[in-house]
């Protein structure tokens, strides 16, 4: 039995108990040792602050009777394992720009720590290595948090990256979206009459408005979003034809790069991926990350622009041009 589940069941027996229960019936009931059963008592009064006496004469322990009726366990209660996974969400959140989340997340800390007790020390353990993040101002990620959770209509100055041109935004917001290190806000543009994925970190004078944001369907928002490959909207309309060499092969066997994507081990030991795409600017990077190990088969408008990248790039090293 877990210790939530002891310290739960220990909790109930002393609510309903009038005389109290001694370390033996604990025993008995729970089906562990009296070590065990002490060391959870005292975690119950030291760390979560149960009312606890202990009658020396007895060897009883109960609730007192006039904060007994106060006393609720946390209303954070966690097993070890859910206490380690939300602090590493923690620090993935917090690691896409400082101050996001801190402040309300800080709020429970401690009380995180001391359900830990003696374990809180290995939280040093979990660490999250991140590269490439961009960082997001946080009034801008709490506007769009406010705004997404409230269905409220939100207002923004944008510069995109392609352009560079400042432009302003009129959005209902759907979702967040946390990608590769980077957040994304998911929501149908009034300015372009269409859904848009905004990246956090372009956004500016972000004003979440009373207005009630429009709904749409999960459905069309996977079809539109989520279809394409990558971070790109836009329904997927072609597939590309990959080929990674028998040295790659395993490995990219291995990756999801697409939740429809398809392959297939080739005789000579090759691999044949095969992903849809509305936009090849991502699958395009993602493909030169094997350099000589993959090719592009198909189409071959995406073969030509990788094989431009590729000229371009080793023009770049050509040491006779200036």
């Amino acid at each position: 039995m877990e210790r939530i589940e002891r310290i739960t069941l220990m909790h109930r027996f002393l609510k309903n108990a009038r005389y109290g229960r001694t370390a033996q019936e604990f025993v008995s009931e729970l089906g562990c040792s009296v070590a065990t059963v002490y060391r959870d008592l005292y975690f119950m009064r030291d760390t979560l602050g149960a009312p606890l006496d202990n009658d020396a004469g007895s060897g009883r322990w109960s609730y007192n009777e006039q904060e007994s009726l106060r006393f609720e366990l946390p209303g954070l209660w966690l097993s070890a394992e859910e206490v380690y996974a939300l602090l590493l969400t923690r620090q993935v959140i917090e690691g896409s720009g400082e101050g996001v989340l801190g402040a309300s997340l800080a709020r429970i800390q401690d009380r995180i720590e001391k359900s830990l007790g003696p374990q809180a020390v290995n939280l040093k353990r979990l660490r999250v290595v991140r590269q490439g993040q961009r960082r997001v101002n946080q009034s801008v990620f709490r506007a769009c948090a406010l705004a997404t959770l409230e269905r409220r209509v939100l207002q923004f100055a944008y510069r995109a990256r392609s352009t560079e041109e400042p432009t302003h935004r009129n959005v209902d917001p759907q979702r967040l979206v946390h990608y590769r290190e980077h957040w994304y806000l998911d929501a149908f543009d009034n300015t372009r009459g269409a859904l848009r994925s905004f990246a956090l970190d372009r956004m500016s004078d972000p004003q979440v408005l009373e207005q009630a944001a429009v709904a749409i369907e999960d459905a069309s928002l996977e079809a539109e979003l989520a279809s394409g490959y990558g971070i790109f909207s836009g329904a997927a309309k072609q597939v590309a034809t990959i080929i990674f060499s028998a040295h790659s092969a395993r490995w990219a066997a291995e990756e999801i790069w697409h939740s429809k994507q398809t392959g297939r081990f080739l005789p000579d030991g090759r691999f044949e991926l095969t992903v849809p795409f509305a936009n090849g600017k991502e699958l395009l990077m993602d493909v030169l990350r094997y350099g000589p190990d993959a090719q592009i088969i198909a189409p071959v408008a995406l073969r030509e622009q990788i094989r431009s990248l590729l000229t371009l790039t080793a023009e770049q090293y050509d040491d006779g041009k200036k």
